[in-house]
């Protein structure tokens, strides 16, 4: 295991916020150009790209551990806004109950959907880029961190659409197409930042990690 730095810590740090938030405010929907996707691809994208830095210079047994750690708080988050929502409110305050209800009331929905497409979106991400690392010796960043993302994101769009907006009117289809063409686009147009994070982390650092080693499923790795 590569040794726990400040830079390490920064990058779970932002890992987890840019995740807690995105789940919060993807209960939004947004419509642009007659597209309808959720306000989560704001900032979710990042997520993905942070994945794959921790992944290349860091490997997978610490991408999957900062993965796990982003659960839990996740579930912490959402464990905190449903007892909000439950709490009695003071009576000056009671007339904005509602609304506050209505908005987070169904976090935990989101919460569910994010959960099951965040598990397995980031463990197909961090497995192919791993993989590819390895097969490529390491080179083509870009090639591996895009392909990464088209089946990655691709599940982890299709799982959290279905599951958060089934049953709500949105156009499932539309939104899933919308959501993981922005995802892929985002990552796309980010590489510079990837490839400029990476170097600067493997020369300050010293580390870069080739899984070798790797199998399949993140408990046995």
């Amino acid at each position: 295991m590569p040794p726990i730095t400040w830079r390490l810590q920064a990058l779970t740090a932002v890992f987890v916020t840019t995740l807690v938030v995105s789940n919060i405010i993807a209960i939004k929907l947004l419509e642009v150009a007659d597209r309808v996707f959720d306000a989560g691809n704001i900032l979710f994208p990042l997520a993905y790209l942070l994945g794959d830095v921790l992944t290349e210079v860091y490997g997978i047994r610490v991408a999957r551990r900062v993965i796990a750690l982003g659960f839990a708080c996740n579930l912490l988050a959402v464990g905190a806004i449903q007892l909000a929502v439950h709490l009695p409110p003071a009576d000056f305050w009671a007339e904005n109950d509602a609304a506050f209800e209505s908005t987070l009331g169904t976090t935990w929905r989101i919460f569910a959907a994010s959960l099951a497409a965040y598990l397995v979106g980031e463990l197909v991400n961090s497995t192919i880029l791993a993989r590819l690392k390895v097969a490529t010796r390491g080179r083509f960043l870009w090639l591996r961190t895009i392909t990464s993302t088209i089946f990655g994101q691709g599940i982890d769009t299709v799982l959290f659409v279905s599951i958060a907006f089934a049953g709500t009117g949105a156009p499932l289809g539309e939104a899933i197409i919308t959501t993981w063409v922005i995802k892929v686009a985002w990552e796309t147009l980010a590489t510079p930042i990837t490839y400029g994070v990476v170097g600067y982390l493997k020369r300050t650092e010293g580390v870069d990690v080739y899984d070798t080693d790797l199998r399949l499923f993140w408990w046995r790795s």
